[in-house]
Formats: structure tokens, C-alpha cells, sequence
């Protein structure tokens, strides 16, 4: 059993805490033996960490939809279990958290610090600075300096006498407190807010990554200094060390390393040896600056620092991020709300110092920042948003607090004041920053938005998105199926859809086409690499097309929003994206992740362009006129059958391509139905209107049907036949009545366009998202199993190109918004007031 016993020094009228415990007292042997688990180290710390991460898990839960970062809820949960709230129960405190637990806690903390902080190092990409150089340097050192002559300032209030440190090392860790950056924790908000591939979201980052390198350098000198007392030869020799040791890592050990990995043959992955060596010499960078007098974390970002960029650090950050940054870097965070005792902050006094702090220090950075950027002539929106991004705390100064707390510069009251500062101030950045970033709005409109509107004699864009390597060929043939010319070559935008989960961020990634040929690393990469090759290789064989892959990992919630930001930076006319059902042996249709169909939808319903949903069930290559294609058009009416007629028109151009339009008309009942129901409505204003604009309908629709049959009349591979209907059912006879010689359907989704030829048939359609016909030809029902291309039209281009409404007054396409300084778009989603459609 453990005993305390409290040693009380006259002499400087403070009180000591030694605590004894049983040095084999580990594991129990059980409650049986009539042991109680929680007097053993082992039981009582997976408690702990239980606790710890559940109430962490609990509190992200709850502050998400606040869109607070997960150190917040991380360091909150900390101070819940500390003396502040749990911990003021003394029997709660005793039983959980109880003083001989300390040391085994703070060190398991401290072993998932130091790894963190290794991944930290390694994700870093120094080449950042270098790309935005100068500007980035002055901004980070701009929005320091002023925070930091704040918090000298305000040293002479916080600061006790009874404190053993003299004014000018308090003086250091406050302003470096009030002055720092938190890179992981900015990264994840530059990801949440959408805005981490903007020129703002790179200039915050490259930003960030000097202040934090700043950050660690004068931490240094800190410690040095709390250390010894008074400047001496011995904080001469720690600096010193420490850029030896700095030294070492950059010109010896990184050599090294990069020796290592060139020995790992092509096509083989990074062998356990080398991995185990690398993990053991985070512990042994760690060792080494925690011996010569700076922190251990210290070492450990160095040493991730020097980690080569390429398969070793993603190898690396795989294995270690779920458990490292899940798990354990909590316990951290929880060890420094377990510091954190809020009632030491007591009078009023005080917490108007509190406050004051919060709200000078986040002044003095935004102020700081602000007029860096209105040296470089940024917006005045742009410098006001970077600056209270750069106001994002959480590791790095949690690591300053700690330190200061445990050399025993901050009290308990500076200590609790500093750590409310820190939640404070990250906890507004992403609602103000939410409210203040809006780019400008005026932007040169691009008009080929649809393929209707892309000339034969102009550049083809497309954008494929593709979730696996099964529908890879099928989009293939697609597209080489479209025929590239050199009058209108095809220019695709490969986007490799990729679940975030674990990292740091969100990306995107542009990859190389003429890459040197790395073994894949993990399955993501593998696919990828896959997809690539197989674009690669249709680049070579068929002339006339450019590709351009790239890889977008984000969660499925957001994902949607990273397709049409690339689609209109790209400015394409088309998006291709896969169903979200697949072909089975048997013939059927299975799902493979509902929220692949989630996705669809907010593509379909926030699109700046127009966009084809492939219902893959294969589609052969036609080249080197071994196949032709037989392609059947499907043609009702309305914007979207114009489109998908259009796309077909195009692909008819292609020497292998056999064309068939089956366009159907309305019969005698159906025109009396027609009429009836326009005879009812005829007091209805509303109706009236749907009428009037169903009439324009029809005459484009005559006047599209009537070009497109004058251009094709002398062409035998394209036929066009009329097909008369009265109702639904009879629809669905003429389409199944279809010979079984076409390989593709495309056909328009039909949104908005009330017909009586398809009443009554989506009353019992499973994707409302495909239309009434797409849903019939995808469904596992439906004779033919052909692939289907199922078509919506970007209708938000009227006159003057102005962003009109398709279907009803409410529903606003004017989704995206470019700045004229970077020309990179945001959705309007992140707008207040912005309402997606279904």
C-alpha cells in the first residue's frame, strides 16, 4: 500500500509531498483474492484512460456542431475530471486519480507527447515556406512579436512575489504562450472550414509551421533559463547542445536514413526493421534533449522533422495516428486539466484579468498579422481571417504551460488563467473566421458549363470521380468513346474519392503522371496508383487527351463540396460519378456504401456544371475499329434529355459509334390529359406559369430535336425514330420492347419536367436521384443489363450568364464564388443562411 508523507520546510513555508508505494504492486491478483483492482498501478491506469477518452469522445460529440476543434474538447475534458468540477470530490480524487497514480500517468502522457510530436515533424512539409517564402515569414513574425510585448505587459499583473522565478523567465513563457501558433490544431480547422488548398489556407500554414519552429527555439532558451536561476555558463551549454544536437540530426542521421529506404528494392514495402529503427530512435532523440536540459518532445520533432518525405512517413503516420493522437495525446490534455484548478482564479479582479488577456492577446496577434497583410495589399477580409487563424492554440502551448508549471514559473492561478486563455481564444476563430471569410463575388463567369454549350471545336473538360478501381475501365471507354479530336481534345480531371480517417487533415493531392515507380504503402495508395496507370496508359494509346489525376481525401459529409470546388476551378462542362450500386455475378444491383448516394445527391443539387451518373455494368473498348459502340438516346423532353443528346451527338462523331434517338411524343389521351388538367388549373397563377415555361420547353425542344436532325440527315451510323405514348405503362412497354444491341443508355434525369408519358412511374422507383427512366434502367428489374448514363444539365446560365433557378424560385445555383487574388471558389454552404436542396 501507498503511503503520503507531507515534509514541511521552514524555511521557505512550503509543503512537499513524498509518496511511497510498493514497487511490485502492478497487477492484482484479483477481486476474488479480496484485492481491490484500483490499489494497483495497472488496473487504475486503464481506468483512467478509459475515462479520459471517453469523456474527450463525449465532449467532440457534443462541440461539434459548434465546429470547435478536438483540443478543446480534449483540454475541457481534463479540467471536468481535475479539481475544478470531478475533482472536487475529495473521495472521487482519491479513488481515480490519487497522488501515487501521477508518475505512471504523466509518463504514459509524455510517451504518447513524444510521438506525437515525432508525427507532427514528419507531416510537415518544409517546402511550404519556401513556396510562399518571404510574405509567410513576415506574417509569422508579425503576429508574434506584438502578442508577445502584450504578454511582457501584462507579466507585471500575473506575476507573484512569492514565485521563485525571477520576472524575466515568466516574462519569456508567457509571451511565448500568448505568441505561439498550433499547427495540427490550425491544419484541422483550415480543413473543417474548406479552405486549406486556398491561397489564405497556405499562407495560414506555411505561416504557422515558422511560428512553431520560432516557438520551439525559444522554448528552448525558456527552459535554459528555468533551470538556472541566473544566466550562467551552464544555459550557454544547453543552447549549445541542443544545436549540436540539431545539427547532427540534419547532416548525419538524415543521410542516413535516406541510405535506408534507397536500399529497400523497387516494389517492396518498408521492412519492420527499419520502422522499429526509426521508433527507437524517437525514444533516443527524446533521451538526448531531456539530457542536455530541453524536453524530451523537443528531440522527438526534430527527429520527425528529418524523416524524408515519400512512403516512410506515410508508413509512419498509418501506423502511429489512430493510436497515438486517439488514445494516448488525451491523457496528455488530461494531465493539464488535472493541473488546472479554476478556483484558483478567484475575485473578481482576476477574471477581468482574465478576460482582458483573452481579448488583448487575440487583438495584439489579429492587429499584428492585419498589417503584414496590408503591406502585401491582401483584402482587408483576407488579413483580418489570417489573423485570427494564426490565433489557434493547443499543443504547442500546452507544452510551454506544462513545462512553466513544472519548473514552477506559473502558479496555480496563472497556470488555470492561461489554460482559459487557450480555450478561449480557439474556441472563436472558426465561428468568427466562418462569418468574416467571404470571397469576393465578382468573378469573369465561365459560360461552357454544359456539354450543350461546348462547341466540337473548343476543349472538352471533364471531371471523372471514381471511389474504386471497378469502374475504371467502363469510364475508360467512356470517355475515349466521346472522341477526342484535335479540333476538341478531352481534357480529364481524374479525382480519386478517399475517406478521411485519422489524419491530420483534409488534402488534395495533384499527383504525377511520370512518376518513379514507388511501391504502394497501403491500400489508398495502391488504388490510386492503379487508377493512375490505367489513365496513364489511355493517355498514351488514344491522341487528343490530357489527364490530370488527383486524389481528394475528406470525409463523405463534405465530399460533395470538394467535387464541385475542383469542377468549377477547373471550369469542365461535365462530372462523371459512379452509381451508387454495382453489377452481381447473378445480373442484380447491390449497394456497396450508402454514403456514396449521399454524395450523388449533394453533387446533383449543388453542381456548377452538369453531371452524368454512370450505372456501370461494363462497356468494351472500340479502338482500332475491332468494337463499335450502340448507343441509345432516350428522349422525352427538357433540359436534361437536350443534354444527354447532346453528349451523344458528340460521342456520335466517333467512326465506332452507332447512334440510335427514340424520342417519345404524346398521344391523343395524353394531350387530353394535358388539356384537362390545364383547363382546371386555369385560375391558378402559379400552374399558369409552369404552363407558359413547359411551352418554352417544348420549343427548345423542337428547335434542338429539328438541328440535330438536319446535321446527322446524310449520317447512316445515326437513326432517329418517334415513338407514340399515352401513359406510363406504355412508356415502360416501348423501352423494354428496345432490341438488346445497344451497349448504352443515356438518358436525361428529368428533374422538373412533368410529363404525362412517365406519370405514375416514380411511384415505385428506389433512386428518385436517377429520374423516373434511369431508375427503370438501373433497377435489377429491367431485361437489358446495359451501362446507363444518367444526365442533369447545369440550367443556372440564362441571360447575361446570371445564375437562374431550374425548377423553383427557392432553389438559388449561385453556389460558388471566386476571389479574384487566388481564383479559388467557395461554396455557399459556408455562408450563413445557405439552405442545400435534398
Amino acid at each position: 500500500m501507498a503511503d503520503e508523507i507531507v515534509v514541511t520546510s521552514s524555511e521557505n513555508k512550503t509543503e512537499d509531498t513524498i509518496v511511497c508505494y510498493a514497487p511490485m504492486m502492478i497487477t492484482t491478483n484479483g477481486i476474488w483474492q479480496g484485492d481491490n483492482p484500483l490499489d494497483y498501478s495497472l488496473p487504475l491506469f486503464i481506468l483512467q484512460l478509459t475515462l479520459v477518452v471517453v469523456i474527450t469522445r463525449l465532449l467532440v460529440y457534443i462541440l461539434k456542431p459548434l465546429r470547435q476543434p478536438r483540443v478543446i474538447a480534449e483540454i475541457l475534458g481534463g479540467v471536468i475530471l481535475g479539481p475544478s468540477v470531478l475533482g472536487r470530490s475529495s473521495k472521487f480524487a482519491n479513488t481515480i486519480f490519487p497522488q501515487r497514480s501521477v508518475m505512471v500517468l504523466e509518463t504514459m502522457a509524455n510517451i504518447g507527447l513524444l510521438y506525437f510530436l515525432f508525427l507532427v515533424g514528419v507531416e510537415m512539409d518544409i517546402d511550404v515556406i519556401s513556396r510562399n517564402g518571404k510574405k509567410s515569414l513576415i506574417i509569422a513574425i508579425a503576429g508574434m512579436v506584438l502578442p508577445f510585448i502584450l504578454g511582457s505587459s501584462f507579466s507585471f499583473m500575473l506575476h507573484e512575489t512569492s514565485q521563485h522565478t525571477k520576472q524575466g523567465t515568466f516574462i519569456l513563457f508567457l509571451g511565448l504562450s500568448l505568441s505561439v501558433t498550433a499547427f495540427p490544431v490550425l491544419a484541422r480547422i483550415l480543413a473543417e472550414l474548406k479552405l486549406i488548398n486556398t491561397e489564405i489556407g497556405r499562407i495560414a500554414m506555411s505561416a504557422s509551421l515558422i511560428n512553431d519552429m520560432l516557438a520551439w527555439v525559444v522554448l528552448a532558451f525558456a527552459i535554459a533559463f528555468s533551470e538556472n536561476k541566473n544566466m550562467t555558463l551552464a544555459s550557454l551549454w544547453v543552447i549549445l547542445s541542443s544545436t549540436a544536437f540539431i545539427c547532427f540530426c540534419f547532416f548525419v542521421v538524415r543521410p542516413l536514413i535516406g541510405r535506408r529506404i534507397r536500399q529497400t528494392p523497387e516494389g517492396e514495402s518498408i521492412s519492420e526493421f527499419n520502422i522499429c529503427l526509426i521508433l527507437t530512435g524517437v525514444m533516443v532523440a527524446g533521451f538526448i534533449t531531456d539530457a542536455i536540459g530541453t524536453h524530451s518532445v523537443f528531440g522527438a520533432f526534430v527527429f520527425g522533422l528529418i524523416i524524408p518525405n515519400g512512403p516512410l512517413g506515410l508508413v509512419l503516420v498509418e501506423r502511429l495516428e489512430d493510436f497515438v493522437s486517439g488514445l494516448l495525446l488525451p491523457l496528455f490534455f488530461a494531465i493539464s486539466g488535472l493541473k488546472t484548478e479554476i478556483t484558483a482564479i478567484d475575485g473578481v479582479g482576476t477574471w477581468a484579468i482574465l478576460f482582458v488577456v483573452i481579448i488583448l492577446a487575440c487583438a495584439g496577434k489579429v492587429l499584428g498579422v492585419f498589417l503584414a497583410t496590408l503591406y502585401y495589399k491582401m483584402p482587408y477580409h483576407e488579413g483580418l481571417s489570417l489573423g485570427l487563424l494564426m490565433n489557434a492554440k493547443g499543443l504547442i502551448e500546452m507544452i510551454v504551460l506544462n513545462v512553466g508549471k513544472d519548473q514552477k514559473v506559473f502558479d496555480d492561478k496563472s497556470f488555470a488563467i492561461m489554460v482559459m486563455v487557450a480555450i478561449g481564444m480557439t474556441a472563436i476563430i472558426t465561428p468568427i473566421v466562418t462569418v468574416i471569410y467571404k470571397p469576393a463575388r465578382n468573378f469573369v463567369p465561365y459560360k461552357r458549363r454544359t456539354v450543350q454549350r461546348t462547341k466540337l471545336d473548343r476543349e472538352f473538360r471533364v471531371l471523372v470521380c471514381i471511389h474504386t478501381t471497378r469502374n475504371v475501365p467502363t469510364i475508360i471507354n467512356l470517355l475515349e468513346a466521346s472522341y477526342p479530336t484535335k479540333k476538341s481534345p478531352i481534357c480529364i480531371y481524374v479525382l480519386h474519392l478517399v475517406e478521411l480517417t485519422g489524419r491530420a487533415s483534409a488534402m488534395l493531392i495533384v499527383h504525377n503522371m511520370r512518376k518513379t515507380g514507388r511501391p504502394a504503402i497501403n491500400r489508398t495508395q495502391a488504388q490510386s496508383d492503379h487508377i493512375i496507370n490505367a489513365f496513364e496508359n489511355f493517355e498514351k494509346n488514344v491522341g487528343c487527351v490530357y489527364v490530370q489525376p488527383l486524389t481528394a481525401i475528406s470525409p463523405y459529409s463534405t465530399m460533395h463540396e470538394d467535387i464541385c470546388l475542383l469542377a468549377e476551378d477547373k471550369r469542365v462542362a461535365l462530372i462523371i460519378i459512379p452509381f451508387h450500386k454495382q453489377q452481381t455475378v447473378d445480373g442484380g444491383m447491390e449497394a456497396t456504401n450508402p454514403a456514396f448516394r449521399a454524395i450523388n445527391q449533394n453533387v446533383l443539387a449543388n453542381s456548377p456544371c452538369s453531371i452524368g451518373i454512370l450505372v456501370d455494368r461494363g462497356l468494351s473498348a472500340s479502338r482500332m475499329n475491332q468494337v463499335s459502340h450502340h448507343i441509345a438516346v432516350l428522349f422525352f423532353g427538357g433540359p436534361d434529355d437536350r443534354e444527354a443528346l447532346a453528349y451523344a451527338w458528340r460521342m456520335s462523331e466517333h467512326p465506332n459509334t452507332n447512334l440510335t434517338v427514340l424520342r417519345f411524343l404524346p398521344g391523343e389521351a395524353a394531350i387530353e390529359a394535358t388539356r384537362s388538367d390545364s383547363t382546371k388549373s386555369r385560375n391558378d397563377h402559379s400552374i399558369l406559369t409552369v404552363a407558359t415555361d413547359s411551352d418554352k420547353e417544348k420549343q427548345l425542344d423542337e428547335e434542338y430535336i429539328k438541328e440535330f436532325r438536319t446535321r446527322t440527315t446524310n449520317d447512316e451510323s445515326v437513326i432517329y425514330t418517334e415513338r407514340v405514348v399515352n401513359h406510363g405503362e406504355e412508356t415502360v412497354a416501348a423501352i423494354r420492347s428496345i432490341d438488346n444491341s445497344h451497349d448504352l443508355f443515356i438518358v436525361g434525369r428529368g428533374q422538373g419536367n412533368i410529363s404525362p408519358l412517365t406519370a405514375g412511374l416514380t411511384d415505385w422507383s428506389e433512386c428518385p436521384e436517377l429520374g423516373a427512366i434511369g431508375d427503370l434502367l438501373a433497377s435489377s428489374d429491367f431485361a437489358m443489363k446495359v451501362s446507363v448514363l444518367v444526365v442533369q444539365q447545369y440550367v443556372g446560365i440564362g441571360i447575361g450568364d446570371q445564375v437562374t433557378t431550374p425548377d423553383s424560385p427557392s432553389r438559388h445555383y449561385e453556389h460558388f464564388n471566386i476571389d479574384h487574388s487566388n481564383r479559388r471558389p467557395q461554396t455557399r454552404e459556408q455562408q450563413p443562411g445557405f439552405h442545400s436542396q435534398p
